[in-house]
């Protein structure tokens, strides 16, 4: 698994960027303006000049009326903010590796440059990859989907070869890991909360934004998050969080005993 998530890395560097598609409006940090011919309004003899603002996204936060929903959710956040710079430097990666390579006139000089980006996005973040958690790597999956346009699988695909990306694939099954997983915040629960989580992170200057290359519909998602937690069974809460307390305490004895050794 570890050996997945390092090659998750070197798709920062060594594979070609996917045209960006227009993106889903993104909240903005601060107020920006679009100059444009000047409109003017008139009031009581007086002119006033109007300006266009850019269109901002108006966030709420997620009133859950689930206890583990919102424990799910803080937990997310957490994996979030460690992962996104990851996906964030794979889209800058890829488009520059893209533009560069679109100057080199010979196979051997594309290969030769490619290599070479991808040993040295290797020896910069192998270290920093391995710390992350098998969760960590889903949402890795996840985001660089969102941000290059294209599944890790695809990448790899392109990068290696097809034979190369069947058997990552099959290797990343074994730890419930697909590199096919496409970020679909519109229809998986889990990607809205990142999607949410995400855009509050931007809107908080936490994170530094980026725009997404697939297209989705934030509110649509949204509606969805409701519908799903309006019609979660009444005895929902008292299981997860029941099931959570038997995970926490079975990590514990494990650790205790590693302790021991």
């Amino acid at each position: 698994m570890k050996n997945i998530l390092i090659l998750l890395g070197i798709f920062c560097g060594s594979a070609f960027a996917k045209a960006q598609q227009i993106p889903t409006p993104q909240p903005v940090s601060k107020d920006s303006i679009t100059a444009t011919d000047a409109t003017y309004f008139y009031v009581d003899g007086d002119s006033i000049s109007a300006i266009e603002l850019d269109r901002v996204l108006l966030l709420q936060d997620l009133n859950f009326d689930s206890r583990y929903e919102q424990i799910r959710y803080l937990i997310l956040k957490r994996k979030v903010k460690k992962v996104w710079p990851y996906a964030k430097l794979a889209s800058e990666r890829l488009t520059v590796l893209d533009q560069r390579l679109a100057s080199l006139k010979t196979t051997s000089q594309k290969r030769k440059y490619s290599k070479m980006v991808e040993k040295y996005i290797e020896e910069e973040f192998k270290t920093e990859l391995k710390k992350l958690t098998k969760t960590e790597g889903q949402i890795l999956i996840k985001l660089i989907h969102r941000q290059t346009g294209d599944t890790a699988y695809d990448l790899l695909k392109r990068l290696r070869s097809g034979w190369s990306a069947f058997w990552f694939d099959k290797t990343a099954a074994l730890f419930d890991m697909s590199l096919k997983e496409e970020y679909r915040p519109e229809t998986v629960i889990d990607d809205f909360y990142v999607e949410d989580i995400l855009l509050n992170l931007i809107t908080d200057d936490t994170l530094e934004d980026q725009k997404p290359a697939i297209e989705f519909d934030y509110f649509a998602a949204r509606a969805h998050w409701k519908e799903y937690e309006k019609n979660l069974p009444k005895s929902y809460d008292s299981i997860q969080l029941a099931a959570r307390a038997q995970r926490i305490q079975k990590y514990k004895e494990k650790k205790a005993r590693k302790m021991k050794r």
